[in-house]
């Protein structure tokens, strides 16, 4: 039988503005496909003007100005509906979607498709569900105890993947899901048994045991800050809390 991890595979990724789920904007964006282990990935790449000021820390990650966002970006609208219905076609395809830290993309994602398009991102999934795999988290419940930082860098290093034109959405997506195929050979007695759907399951638990985890070491280490369990999206905050 052949293994889910040596089939095809779908993977998102984002630039934005920021970091903060709820204010922040995405300004490139692209959904890789590969089939197979080898073969030539298939790309599709959006690039964003998000009608609000990109912050100069943001440009200095991912290399995207204001002044090239407004002349060559399209508007939000039209793109997280070109998006979310591609990770819906995947999804009514069978297609596990690679998300790396899922929790803060798919959320990215699910705010804009309601601040342009009026919608969320799970009516996008009624028919068909969403399943994701996301290497971070299941690295860190396959490996626990390796000490360490695990950015998609370092997990690319870690299990021999190459990763060129970082904060590239496109580079990273493709990285991401040659991650989870590394994942799969190295780690076959846990996953092979195992399907995608039945994966996304389990990573919701164990994603909010890593954030208990997380928790509780910053609580000892004297830091007030908020861990959220949720996977692979958060929940969305009440209109005061926003």
């Amino acid at each position: 039988m052949a293994r889910w991890y040596e089939g095809p595979l779908a993977a998102f990724d984002t630039e934005t503005t920021g970091v903060d789920v709820e204010t922040d904007r995405i300004v490139s964006a692209a959904v890789v496909v590969q089939d197979a282990p080898g073969l030539r990935p298939r790309v599709t790449r959006w690039l964003v003007n998000p009608g609000v000021p990109v912050p100069e820390a943001a440009t200095a990650v991912h290399g995207l100005t204001e002044e090239l966002l407004q002349h060559r970006g399209r508007w939000p609208a039209p793109v997280m509906y070109e998006i979310a219905e591609q990770l819906a076609e995947h999804a009514a395809r069978g297609r596990p979607l690679v998300v790396m830290n899922a929790p803060f993309d798919l959320t990215l994602l699910d705010r804009e498709l309601r601040r342009h398009r009026a919608s969320s991102l799970q009516r996008w999934f009624e028919s068909s569900p969403l399943c994701v795999l996301d290497p971070r988290v299941l690295d860190k419940h396959l490996d626990r105890y390796r000490k360490g930082r695990r950015t998609l860098a370092d997990l690319c290093a870690h299990y021999g993947v190459e990763l060129t034109e970082a904060h590239d959405p496109a580079a990273d997506a493709l990285a991401a899901l040659k991650v989870v195929r590394a994942l799969g050979r190295r780690f076959p007695a846990h996953l092979e048994r195992l399907t995608p759907a039945e994966l996304h399951t389990l990573q919701i638990g164990w994603h909010a045991a890593q954030a208990r985890g997380l928790q509780t070491w910053l609580a000892r280490s004297g830091v007030e800050e908020t861990v959220d369990p949720s996977w692979p999206l958060r929940p969305e905050l009440p209109a005061a809390a926003a």
